[in-house]
């Protein structure tokens, strides 16, 4: 996950900065009322150019420039604004399209945030045409043990008991390695098969089990940008290519904010 923070004032630990959470279209519903932002922070509303940058103040003491470049080492403090981040920017999917920022994007003050509707509108409002009536929806794939094609035990082929168990050793990795090419090629059919059902389609890197906490490899990590009247089609893909691909586990997830469809800023962008 990529940060940036803007340069904030010269003295450290005084005011406050603007945390960005998205940005939606000017007349689109009404910013939700009752979400705490960044900080335990009250979101606001930044209105420029017929967008609207959703926002809450972010205390410099933590979210300043120093500050937070010692904060994103600290992965319970990453997680914390994550998570307060994902809520605001999960409560504004539900109403309409938006344009998340990306995690630890502070301005300065409120012009700031206004001069980016300005400067960057026309790609703004072009991402929330794109998005608009859409969701992110995630598949991920898992191998399953045992489900590829069983071979024959070798062991009576003769050659003495060193023999028969080098050839069980061969036949056990040869077998590991199929089963691995045979998930992977599965991988590939499921999400080409998807991305057709969608929008729009990406294939991220696969999960840590660490990070994913399934017993097995994940092979597949696909998000794709569903159109909402397409919803109900979309799942019973899922539901289908489960049930031809017996080797991989598909779990859907979702919805999710459009995170994997909006392009990723520039070093100029969002400054």
């Amino acid at each position: 996950m990529s940060t940036r923070a803007e340069p904030t004032p010269a003295v450290p630990g005084t005011g406050s900065g603007v945390w960005l959470h998205g940005v939606v279209a000017g007349d689109g519903p009404a910013t939700p009322t009752g979400i705490t932002g960044i900080a335990g922070t009250p979101v606001r509303a930044l209105a420029a150019a017929g967008l609207v940058a959703v926002v809450s103040d972010a205390p410099l003491t933590e979210y300043g420039e120093e500050a937070l470049r010692r904060n994103l080492e600290d992965l319970a403090w990453l997680e914390r604004a994550a998570r307060a981040h994902h809520a605001v920017v999960a409560a504004l999917s539900r109403s309409g399209a938006v344009v998340p920022a990306r995690l630890a994007t502070v301005h300065r003050d409120d012009d700031r945030v206004t001069r980016v509707l300005v400067e960057r509108h026309d790609e703004l409002a072009g991402t929330l045409a794109r998005l608009s009536g859409r969701e992110e929806w995630g598949v991920k794939g898992y191998v399953v043990p045992g489900a590829t094609p069983r071979r024959g035990d070798p062991a009576g082929e003769g050659g003495g008991a060193g023999a028969a168990y080098l050839r069980r050793r061969k036949a056990q990795l040869t077998a590991r390695e199929e089963g691995q090419r045979v998930a992977a090629d599965a991988a590939a059919a499921v999400h080409t098969a998807l991305a057709g059902h969608a929008a729009a389609a990406r294939r991220h890197a696969p999960q840590d089990r660490r990070l994913s906490g399934a017993p097995t490899a994940m092979v597949l990590n696909g998000a794709y940008l569903v159109d909402r009247d397409r919803l109900d089609g979309f799942a019973v893909l899922v539901r289908e290519l489960a049930d031809r691909h017996p080797e991989l586990r598909l779990e859907p997830t979702g919805p999710w904010p459009p995170y994997s469809f909006v392009a990723e800023p520039s070093e100029s962008a969002w400054a």
